[in-house]
């Protein structure tokens, strides 16, 4: 897949001018609590991380429509038709044509490219759904069950493999991998937090439905 084929499918608007961020070292809160207050800075380049089913892809898709830039899923560049795995050396080089442009959101896990590639090298906010792990089992299973059910197309014409409702391999179930990566993802993304080589980042953490909500409210706030 070449770089303009993803970013046609990507969500994309003119640039409004970009949010500012919130300060680094606040907390984002819920119900009668403070929302992220901003600063002088801005919001440009947003990579989006979490677990399987935290809610990745909705969220970097409101953010993008924010802050009015594209929206790119990993995912849609990872999966080849028939869930084949692109090749390493072609993802890296496909996500470096997306992260040397002005302005982005884009969600994936994907260690290579966004932990240790030009994904956070280039990112100028972190945001990572750190939700309970039952809010996330109920949600990757809810959306597991209503993919295979509607035989909904995700990307390149996959869809939701049968086999991700009872396969206990979290190779092959993505409900056994979100249950099983749940921890790994919090050590590695609570680790990163507190890194220096990320003093170039804002890291937002968001725990809770209502804390995204906030946080997408004053980012609204700021826009206007």
């Amino acid at each position: 897949m070449q770089f303009t084929q993803f970013m046609a499918v990507a969500h994309s608007s003119r640039v409004r001018g970009a949010a500012r961020p919130p300060r680094p070292g606040r907390s984002a809160g819920g119900r009668g609590r403070l929302c992220l207050i901003g600063d002088d800075g801005f919001v440009k380049r947003v990579s989006v991380v979490g677990n399987a089913g935290s809610g990745k892809s909705r969220l970097a898709g409101r953010l993008a429509e924010i802050l009015g830039v594209p929206h790119v899923e990993l995912d849609s560049i990872h999966h080849l038709a028939g869930w084949e795995p692109i090749a390493p050396e072609k993802f890296v080089a496909l996500v470096e044509e997306v992260t040397v442009t002005e302005s982005w959101v884009i969600d994936g896990n994907y260690r290579p490219v966004v932990v240790d590639g030009t994904v956070w090298q280039r990112a100028d906010t972190i945001v990572w759904l750190d939700l309970p792990r039952r809010t996330v089992m109920v949600q990757v299973t809810r959306r597991t069950l209503w993919r295979v059910i509607r035989r909904e197309e995700l990307w390149n014409g996959n869809r939701e493999p049968l086999r991700n409702l009872y396969a206990w391999d979290p190779d092959k179930s993505i409900i056994r991998w979100a249950w099983t990566q749940h921890a790994k993802y919090r050590e590695r993304y609570g680790s990163a937090m507190t890194s220096s080589a990320l003093d170039h980042v804002r890291f937002v953490r968001l725990r809770s439905h209502d804390e995204i909500e906030c946080w997408l409210a004053s980012l609204r706030s700021e826009e206007h």
